[in-house]
C-alpha cells in the first residue's frame, strides 16, 4: 500500500522493476514486474485516493483487503478462505516454484532472510508432486486394465 511511482524503475534488462525495502526487515528488494502487475498499476494510475496519497494504489487496510478477497471468493464460489497471506503463499508455490523459478529467486522476492524459510514452500510443492504422481499411477493402471480388456476381447 505504500508503493509510489518512484518505486518503479527500468532495470538493467530494460524492463520495469519494483524497487523497495521490506517493511518487516527493511531488507532491500528488487523484483521484475510481470505484465499483469503492470496492467494493475496502470489501472489505478489516475485513482483520486492514490493521487492524493502519492501512492500507486488507493490505501486500504489489510482487514479491508481480506474482506474484498472474501467477496471475490464468494462471487467465484471458492470455499477456501482467501487472504493476502494466502495470495503470497500461492505466488510462492503455484506461480513461481511450480513454474521452475529457482528457490533462491523466490526467496529473494519474498524477502526471506534465509532460504530455509522458503524451503517450507518447496515442501508443499513436493507434497503436491507426490499427490499428482499418485493420481497419474491410478490413471495409468485404469488405462492398463482397459488395454487388457481389449486384448481379451480380440483373442
Amino acid at each position: 500500500m505504500q508503493l509510489t511511482p518512484a518505486n518503479i524503475t527500468i532495470g538493467i534488462d530494460g524492463e520495469y522493476w519494483l524497487i523497495t525495502n521490506r517493511q518487516k526487515t527493511s531488507n532491500p528488494v528488487r523484483v521484475p514486474l510481470l505484465p499483469k502487475a503492470l496492467e494493475i498499476i496502470e489501472r489505478y494510475k489516475g485513482h483520486p485516493k492514490a493521487l492524493a496519497d502519492g501512492s500507486l494504489f488507493p490505501n486500504i487496510s489489510n482487514q479491508k483487503l481480506n474482506s474484498y478477497l472474501k467477496e471475490i471468493a464468494d462471487l467465484c464460489v471458492i470455499t477456501k478462505n482467501l487472504t493476502f497471506h494466502l495470495a503470497r503463499h500461492t505466488f510462492a508455490t503455484t506461480i513461481t516454484l511450480t513454474n521452475g523459478v529457482p528457490i533462491e529467486s523466490v526467496s529473494k522476492m519474498l524477502g526471506h532472510s534465509t532460504i530455509t524459510t522458503t524451503q517450507i514452500y518447496a515442501k508443499v510443492i513436493e507434497k503436491k508432486l507426490g499427490e499428482d504422481m499418485k493420481d497419474l499411477k491410478e490413471k495409468l493402471n485404469v488405462q492398463k486394465d482397459k488395454d487388457n480388456q481389449r486384448l481379451k476381447v480380440v483373442r
